[in-house]
């Protein structure tokens, strides 16, 4: 009999009940809205449905899969990882550094911390190694060639970026730290491998409610962008055709990755990993002499990735981090950088529309934020509305892969000044 009870109270069931755990209750429910919105809705499923699965294991009261203290105050603390046991001292150090009461309440002193699947999985996040590989695999599936061939569409990306500063500035007048106020600019970007890249190196423990706004706001594209790209712009501005892009040799293509990878990594250093990564993925694709290498990235190794990266940073969305007030900000904050970073393409097609002689279409700008190949969809497809003979997708993949560059170099940017 005394068996039974034990196993009875070891039951996540007898947890819930006899802790009144609510919270996990409420994050389970919201892991099934997002799988739902995944699967049915198909909101980005490649990664939300992972994230959203993520999200539902943690949350599991006695899975024990993820253990928050092993990273708490922004590190990997190894001697836990190594079996040491919880102390005092340890305890005292995690609350000066500010971790929330909620997760030291998990670990009592002299306790020993039993490593737990996505704990060990979520080293390649925390380590910086899964955004990269993702990377690698975007760039092998990239061309550049419609950037190469209009070199004015880098500017373009470059003012889609706008969102990104414009969100950090608002963040910090409503009381987030400048790290914070990095993390969540950079859902402007509209890149989901930065924004996870940047969070866990400046603000960790919101990792969680960032991935899934990222994620959420890039199958959201079609939906936010159109009125903004309608209101910035006239009906004749819309109906603007714009001539064939010039051919783009072989030889330019294999170049153009190793210069951007150059250029970059001496300006700004500490976004070389992810240009590095991007472009090497490129070059993989362009160079014509390693298929096999280019076909693994672009298939195997990025769907592997994919898996392991959206699990890990769905474990992350535990109660104690998911359910707080800033969590409401930043998915607000998510929805101004979007709409900053597509105004800011638009409006700078519709300046230099007053000095070019060859007038850009503005609608091209909105493709600036870097969700490849949603947004140049999106500009091609809101175009011919106005104009059905009109095709702008091309033009549009421009700014579109000149975001994917602008975003992992404001990235940079913000990790050198706040990292």
């Amino acid at each position: 009999m005394d068996a039974i009870i034990k196993f009875i109270e070891d039951t996540g069931f007898h947890m819930i009940i006899a802790d009144g755990n609510w919270q996990a209750i409420l994050m389970i429910l919201i892991s099934f809205v997002l799988m739902y919105l995944a699967i049915v809705k198909k909101f980005e499923p490649l990664l939300l449905v992972p994230i959203a699965f993520g999200m539902l294991v943690t949350n599991l009261p006695g899975a024990e899969m993820y253990h928050e203290i092993l990273f708490a105050g922004g590190q990997v603390h190894w001697d836990l990882f190594g079996g040491a046991a919880v102390t005092q001292e340890f305890i005292a150090q995690m609350s000066a550094a500010g971790v929330s009461e909620a997760v030291l309440a998990g670990v009592e002193v002299g306790q020993s911390i039993s490593v737990g699947l996505i704990d060990v999985l979520y080293l390649g996040v925390k380590l910086g190694v899964y955004p990269c590989l993702i990377f690698m695999g975007v760039g092998a599936m990239t061309d550049f060639a419609p950037l190469i061939a209009n070199p004015k569409s880098l500017l373009l990306g470059a003012a889609a970026q706008l969102g990104i500063f414009i969100t950090f500035v608002g963040c910090r007048l409503m009381g987030f730290t400048a790290q914070e106020a990095s993390s969540v600019g950079i859902i402007g970007g509209a890149d989901g491998p930065t924004a996870i890249f940047v969070t866990t190196r400046l603000a960790p423990e919101l990792l969680g409610p960032i991935a899934v706004a990222a994620y959420s706001y890039m199958a959201l594209v079609p939906v936010i962008q159109p009125p903004i790209m309608k209101l910035l712009t006239t009906k004749k501005e819309r109906m603007i055709v714009m001539r064939p892009l010039r051919e783009v040799s072989k030889t330019e293509k294999i170049i153009f990755p190793i210069m951007v990878t150059v250029f970059v990594a001496l300006l700004v250093p500490s976004a070389a990993p992810l240009i590095a990564c991007l472009m090497l993925g490129n070059l993989f694709r362009e160079c014509g002499v390693v298929d096999r290498l280019s076909k693994t990235v672009q298939n195997e190794l990025i769907n592997i990735v994919t898996i392991f990266l959206g699990i890990s940073v769905g474990s992350t969305a535990t109660a104690a981090t998911f359910l707080a007030p800033k969590t409401l900000q930043i998915l607000v904050m998510g929805v101004v950088a979007f709409g900053f970073g597509t105004a800011g393409g638009v409006l700078l097609a519709k300046i230099m529309n007053l000095f070019l002689k060859e007038k850009i279409n503005p609608l091209i700008g909105s493709a600036g934020v870097s969700a490849v190949p949603m947004a140049a969809r999106v500009s091609q497809v809101v175009g011919q509305k106005y104009n059905p003979g009109n095709f702008l997708l091309m033009h549009a993949m421009g700014p579109n892969v000149a975001g994917v560059i602008g975003s992992a170099i404001a990235a940079g940017v913000l990790m050198a000044l706040f990292g």
